[in-house]
């Protein structure tokens, strides 16, 4: 008899479980376009180191090519002094 007492109880927590499964399901939704829309500060971070290494690896290729091209030949136009690609320019 007890069996049978606690049967409906049983049934009712899956109900009781899924319907706050379902109330809860546009707050969650509606959580996630938020954080996909907007950037976290860590994501800022990484996203400006990334953007500052490819400026210093852009800067040092060019004052490689630069160096390769006058070494040796000070006097060649543009070698006097090296007026490339600055990657702290990058930062203002």
């Amino acid at each position: 008899m007890r069996i049978l007492l606690l049967l409906p109880l049983l049934a009712t927590a899956g109900c009781v479980s899924t319907a706050a499964a379902i109330v809860k399901a546009p707050f969650q939704v509606a959580g996630k376009a938020v954080d996909m829309a907007t950037t976290s500060q860590s994501e800022a971070d990484r996203n400006y180191g990334k953007k500052m290494r490819q400026a210093e690896e852009r800067e040092g290729k060019e004052r490689r090519d630069w160096a390769r091209r006058c070494d040796g030949n000070p006097e060649r136009e543009g070698c006097d002094q090296y007026r490339g690609f600055v990657a702290a320019d990058v930062a203002r």
